[in-house]
């Protein structure tokens, strides 16, 4: 069964930091391109960050850029968002989903995009 698991979400102070982890399991991890999407109360799904099936390529949303980064280990069957500095308006569901079209590129589009977890919460409040 294809199945992909987010943790590590939780309450942060503004400044912050935490790590996001995607654990997949049921297909082979490693010919996928992985990407993280958040979506807060009221507003639609927004890409944050994605990385391609060899980790050589990395997007990010112009919001996060700088304070995010995502990473993969394949060995792992694990994609990471390191979120840094994080603001309150970083607060939001976030959710991976893995694009079978096995490129090795990415979209923060997620019409691309296959088979997603269920989500982790992230607040970011003082």
């Amino acid at each position: 069964q294809v199945q992909l698991v987010e943790s590590g979400g939780g309450l942060v102070q503004p400044g912050g930091s935490l790590r996001l982890s995607c654990a997949a399991s049921g297909f082979i991890f490693d010919n996928y391109p992985i990407g993280w999407f958040r979506q807060a109360p009221g507003k639609e799904r927004e890409g944050v960050a994605c990385i391609s099936r060899s980790a050589s390529n990395t997007y990010y949303a112009d919001s996060v850029r700088g304070r995010f980064t995502i990473s993969r280990d394949n060995n792992k069957h694990t994609v990471y968002l390191q979120m840094n500095s994080l603001k309150p308006e970083d607060t939001a569901v976030y959710y991976c989903a893995a694009d079978y079209s096995r490129s090795d590129y990415c979209s923060l589009s997620a019409y691309q995009y296959d088979n997603w977890g269920q989500g982790t919460q992230v607040t970011v409040s003082s």
